[in-house]
């Protein structure tokens, strides 16, 4: 039995000796959040100013303060029945992004949004749900291989 404990002791302490003898093959990049959504029939063009309007002055905007690297839209050319005909991508630093206090979202809210109350930025929101539904989110962390 000592034996067999010595043994695994030994293991663990040549673990972190193999670890670093093969770091990964790839560095940590940008995280890129991607958002689907399904345009409702008929309203198309109507997210389409949307994003052309509101939504692109929301990502400029962050991109000036350098929380938003970059932004993009793509349009689907043949969704399926109920699959996203619209995808975002937002593409941010790093996870550290993500990780601010509540009261700096707000602030940067106030700076990026300028004076929109809470009620107005409720109603915009439900505005866009008449015309759209959001069907899937996804985060990602972007890797560059050595």
């Amino acid at each position: 039995m000592r034996e067999f404990l010595l043994a695994g002791a030994f293991a663990l302490l040549a673990a972190p000796a193999i670890a670093q003898d093969s770091p990964p093959p790839y560095d940590n990049g940008p995280v890129w959040v991607w958002t689907g959504i399904k345009t409702h029939d008929g309203h198309f063009d109507d997210y389409m100013k949307f994003l052309a309007t509101d939504f692109k002055a929301e990502n400029e905007a962050l991109k000036k303060e350098g929380v938003l690297l970059d932004y993009k839209v793509f349009i689907v050319s043949d969704p399926r029945a109920e699959e996203p005909d619209v995808w975002l991508a937002r593409e941010y630093p790093n996870m550290a992004t993500f990780d601010r206090s509540p009261a700096d979202d707000f602030a940067l809210q106030k700076k990026v949004l300028g004076s929109v109350t809470i009620s107005e930025s409720n109603q915009k929101q439900a505005a866009r749900g008449s015309i759209r539904d959001i069907k899937d989110q996804e985060m990602m962390r972007e890797i560059t291989l050595k």
